[in-house]
């Protein structure tokens, strides 16, 4: 049976990073659900979090194995269900005209979405939240129209005090020479 995991990945922020890591999952045959990268608090790392369907534990384990042999990859976390913040945003045109404006505009207020942008026949909803609830939220506009859509990747914080770079913000030894 398989299941959905979230991985952060802590990397270097070096040029052609990104095409290595979904180099390594194309060459094995493995899918990205979700792919979300940026910079971290320490402008020489950057955050890839990604949501990956696998059938075991055993293939987790290998892909975890292979993202560590990138020499740019300085660590990996893996979240379990409820270890983790996790957030994804969604900008979505709506069809919104006189006859049906409010209606769209108290869903979007339902879920906490805001208007972004108004035109005579359309809004711009901008909402963030875990997949679930961005799922919800399309479910229930979907009636009106979708025009366009677009949706990041999700992204994860652990919950707590613990960090990915806890161990590694002033680390500078190659990762060869690590215990």
């Amino acid at each position: 049976m398989s299941a959905f995991h979230t991985l952060s990945v802590l990397v270097q922020n070096q040029p052609g990073v990104l095409a290595r890591i979904s180099g390594l999952f194309a060459r094995r045959g493995f899918n990205i659900e979700s792919l979300a990268v940026g910079p971290t608090e320490n402008h020489e790392l950057s955050r890839v979090t990604l949501v990956i369907e696998v059938e075991s534990d055993a293939v987790l384990e290998q892909i975890t194995k292979q993202l560590n042999k990138l020499v740019e990859v300085i660590r990996i976390l893996e979240f379990d269900p409820g270890e983790a913040v996790r957030r994804e945003l969604i900008l979505v045109k709506v069809r919104a005209d006189g006859r049906n404006r409010s209606q769209v505009l108290e869903i979007a207020e339902m879920f906490r979405g805001r208007v972004v942008d108004v035109a005579p026949d359309s809004v711009v909803v901008e909402a963030t939240g875990g997949y679930g609830k961005i799922q919800a939220l399309l479910m229930l506009l979907e009636p009106y129209g979708i025009r366009e859509l677009v949706q990041s990747g999700s992204v994860a914080l652990g919950r707590g005090t613990r960090a990915i770079t806890d161990r590694s913000r002033y680390d500078k030894t190659p990762k060869s020479e690590r215990a």
